[in-house]
């Protein structure tokens, strides 16, 4: 289960990014998690995924 809260989820996805997973998309595919609402949330924050630095960055 993903963190709700966004900051917290930020800090997860880029920990698991950094850690175990080559792309966003095989994150969200393990875990089952809706990509574009993810990418929503913390878009609302200010944040994006970079493909390149596989995490997530501040816009």
């Amino acid at each position: 289960m993903l963190p709700n809260e966004p900051f917290m989820l930020l800090s997860y996805l880029n920990m698991k990014l950094r850690d175990e997973y080559d792309s966003l998309s095989s994150l969200c595919d393990d875990l089952e998690a809706d990509r574009s609402e993810i990418e929503e949330k913390l878009l609302a924050i200010g944040y994006g995924y970079d493909e390149r630095a596989n995490a997530f960055r501040r816009r």
